[in-house]
């Protein structure tokens, strides 16, 4: 039988107040006192309680009832304290009935425990995580271990239908189940039925004269079920979202100076099935406003011409709520960046009704002029606070600027350390023109241990170990250790930068490296490298967004490249220097500007770089490199984003061509298992050795000239021209006695894409689905490069910040290509640390 714990608790207070029942209070349905425990007439009150006595518990210690009971041994015991000790116990939430009664001068007090939940269960929720839900209902009170209340559970099951409701779910069902266990103990389940949810099907504006509907409904976040309806959810109905619609019409009409605009009813039906709505909304549009005269007044701090320059308003305009915002925005903000934190300006708008004209009068007030005393730092644990302050572009002891506390904001969001910035502005009290700003930081993990395994149909199987620390000890230094070895490459790596060199930003970092290399397993011509490099980096902002870096450092590289498996042009370069190993003093300069909003995910700024990598006199071979990459973010729509992309790159070498006579003497094919079949090349002498003059050799003239072949730009695959394999484009070569075509790469590139991100369709940061087109192609050298040779391909693309790593997976179908190039419709790489 169901039990009402209030009705109960009224009327046993009646009952102990009148004194006219067979007990002091007992619930409307009480069980049967104890036996040894006999009524109490009314004549037995008051009557002094010599000892307490407490029945019927069972999980609850007698301790806490004492602890809440507001009588003691040696109280007298009257009808008002006999109310005010059933109302305490009550109130505690355990008890689900109360009983006073008396045993001679032993107050005898009977409860019924309410059960404790044992488990509790969610099931049918998608749209709502249980996680969240778990978490929603604890808040409550209602999670395993604590009391059972069926008002709490009566008033979740409520609340998840109210929520469901606001999703658009008007069929909906949520049954809870509670299943009763021995030890007064229960598990619950609630069962969610989500149904689906109801769809817009029509919007209809009625009295609107002057604007189409389709133009005023085009910013709506309601939306008649459409084509894209399935991604975007817009055709969802929401009670939070169509009253936000309904600002946003009362704001389109504001901005064409229809000050009289008024929403007059707002209707929405639902179908009896609860699947489809239908929304239809009365108006009054009224006549547009002519501002009649705009008037500045108040203390504008700064000479009034030049606040007079942020008044976007002038007379003769259609009044426009939007342009008075702006106006208001700008004066407050430029007062607010040099110091006073708390301006004002009140706009007091006179309405001549019958000539529809307004006039303006705009009121600065601009409060006191605030100082910054100090800037705290909250939640950093571990980096340390000089870390943090030399990213602040707002000063102590200097006047409030709320350009540089957001701009500090920003700089710390960018440094990786943190998961998430916040910043307050705290009034000193008694200091009406002080304030202290305080940065509440919660940190995250940036360094790591991993073990990280990887695949991509171009490198194969990756596994690499790396210790690297972003915040090393919590200085702000980068410091990392790696080991990597795949199908194509071995390498091994140290480096260490200092961010902040100097105070003035200046980083200084070190790189060393190793690495065996071998192309034949990488889509490029037949060859491989053993190479070093030790290195010193520095970098130098200039601006906020722009820095300069440079590079100092010595490499040597071995090639190997042999007749008849590599291209002979790569066998001819090396004989021409007379070496396989390469030594080099090199340099690079750049310049980079980054005004992206953020770092995985942008949809709004530029990134550009220019650099020049030189290989400097004393070098084996002197050649240098230039590079320059593009990208910028265009916001079209709130669920679309395209990005331009650019890429070039040229080289060549400096000073005079290398050429050389050699005695050469080419190889021959033999047939080594006797199948008649010539299988094995076997090359000639070698040729660094001079001719005999009686030898029937020859003599050959080679040269080594332009950017060396090791250094070619290669283009094709998931990072330049997706469709094409992974560095196909561009110039091919044979070997001596072959015609196998291997790419070459070549001394000048162009790449260049357009893509159409979708960042809202998985409703996720971490995830985006684009549509691309791209375009490209490496070749030998500036003379070669012709535009009708460029390649192209378009196709779908998905990026995912996995747990496991970055995925990226995309399909494409070349739009111009030719009959030689190879073509990879899919293409994919993840990667991962464990």
């Amino acid at each position: 039988m169901t039990r009402h714990p209030q009705r109960r608790l009224a009327l046993a207070l009646a009952v102990a107040a009148a004194l006219s029942g067979p007990a002091w209070a007992q619930s409307a349905e009480a069980p049967a006192m104890a036996t040894d425990a006999a009524p109490v007439p009314s004549a037995g009150l008051p009557f002094v309680v010599g000892d307490i006595r407490v029945d019927g518990l069972q999980r609850i210690g007698a301790g806490t009832v004492f602890t809440y009971l507001p009588v003691e041994r040696g109280d007298t015991l009257d009808p008002a304290k006999a109310a005010q000790a059933i109302r305490a116990l009550y109130k505690t939430g355990f008890f689900e009935d109360v009983r006073l009664s008396r045993q001679g001068n032993i107050l005898v007090v009977t409860v019924s425990e309410r059960p404790a939940i044992n488990k509790l269960t969610i099931t049918g929720n998608k749209d709502i995580k249980t996680d969240d839900l778990m978490k929603g209902l604890k808040d409550i009170g209602l999670s395993e271990g604590e009391t059972f209340s069926q008002q709490g559970l009566d008033t979740v099951t409520q609340e998840l239908t109210r929520q469901y409701n606001n999703r658009g779910k008007y069929n909906v069902e949520v049954v809870p189940t509670i299943g009763l266990l021995d030890r007064n103990r229960v598990d619950i389940t609630i069962t969610i039925k989500e149904g689906k949810a109801a769809k817009i099907r029509h919007i209809n504006l009625v009295g609107n004269e002057k604007f189409e509907q389709k133009d005023i409904l085009d910013s709506w976040e309601s939306r008649e079920s459409n084509w894209l309806s399935w991604y975007r959810r817009d055709d969802q109905y929401s009670r939070e979202k169509l009253s936000g619609d309904l600002e946003k019409l009362n704001e389109y009409y504001l901005d064409r100076g229809y000050i009289d605009f008024s929403v007059d009813n707002t209707q929405v039906a639902i179908s009896p099935d609860k699947r489809d709505m239908f929304i239809t909304a009365g108006l009054t549009e009224g006549e547009p406003y002519t501002i009649s005269s705009v008037k500045l007044e108040g203390d504008t701090v700064l000479p009034h011409d030049n606040v007079e320059k942020l008044v976007f308003l002038k007379e003769g305009q259609t009044f426009s709520r939007k342009l008075l915002e702006v106006t208001s925005d700008a004066i407050t903000n430029t007062l607010g960046n040099i110091g006073y934190a708390f301006a004002q300006v009140n706009a007091i708008p006179q309405l001549d009704r019958d000539k529809h004209t307004v006039a303006i009068s705009l009121q600065v007030v601009p409060g006191p002029r605030v100082n910054v005393r100090h800037i705290v730092f909250k939640g950093n644990n571990r980096t340390a606070d000089e870390v943090m302050r030399r990213e602040m572009r707002q000063f102590e002891n200097a006047w409030y600027s709320q350009a540089a506390i957001d701009r500090s904001k920003v700089r710390l969001q960018r440094l990786g350390y943190f998961d998430k910035v916040d910043v307050e502005t705290q009034p000193v009290p008694g200091t009406p023109d002080q304030v202290d700003v305080v940065y509440n930081v919660t940190e995250t993990n940036s360094g790591s241990f991993t073990f990280g395994l990887g695949f991509s149909q171009l490198s194969g199987l990756t596994t690499s170990i790396q210790l690297s620390e972003n915040n090393f000890l919590g200085t702000g230094n980068r410091v990392s250790i790696e080991a990597s070895r795949n199908d194509y490459l071995q390498r091994y790596s140290f480096s260490y930068t200092n961010p902040y060199f100097t105070d003035g930003g200046m980083s200084l970092g070190y790189n060393l490296w190793w690495r065996e290399f071998d192309n034949s397993n990488f889509n490029t011509a037949s060859y491989s490298t053993t190479s070093a490099a030790a290195q010193m980096v520095a970098g130098l902002p200039i601006t906020e967004n722009d820095t300069i870096t440079g590079l100092f450092g010595i490499d040597r590289n071995q090639i190997f490249a042999y007749q008849g498996s590599s291209p002979q042009e790569f066998v001819d370069y090396i004989d021409a220097l007379g070496t396989r190993t390469f030594h080099a003093w090199r340099t690079e300069l750049g310049w980079a500007r980054d005004t992206r909003n953020d770092y995985f995910a942008p949809t709004r700024g530029m990134y550009q770089r220019v650099s020049a990598e030189i290989a400097l006199p004393g070098s084996t071979v002197q050649y240098y490199k230039l590079n320059y990459q593009f990208s910028k973010y265009w916001p079209l729509t709130r669920h679309m984003v395209l990005n331009t992309r650019a890429e070039l790159g040229y080289g060549d070498s400096y000073g005079s061509p290398v050429t050389r006579n050699i005695c050469y003497t080419p190889g021959t094919y033999v047939d080594t298992n006797g199948d008649g079949t010539l299988d094995t090349y076997q090359p000639g002498p070698d040729p660094t050795v001079p001719c005999l003059p009686t030898s029937t050799d020859y003599n050959k003239t080679v040269t080594a000239d332009g950017l060396p072949f090791f250094e070619n730009f290669y283009a094709g695959g998931t990072n330049s021209v997706r469709g094409f394999r992974d560095n196909t484009l561009g110039p091919r070569g044979t070997a001596l006695g072959s015609s196998l075509q291997q790419p070459l790469g070549g001394a000048v590139k162009t790449i260049g894409s357009l893509e159409l991100i979708f960042p809202t369709l998985l409703d996720t940061r971490s995830a985006r689905v684009s549509a691309f087109v791209d375009f490209g192609n490496v070749y030998r050298n500036a003379d070669d490069f012709d535009v009708d040779t460029l390649r192209a391909s378009a196709g779908i693309a998905l990026l995912w910040r996995a747990p496991v790593g970055p995925i990226s997976i995309s399909y494409a179908i070349p739009l111009k290509s030719e009959t030689d190039d190879e073509i990879e419709h899919l293409q994919f790489s993840f990667g991962g640390s464990f």
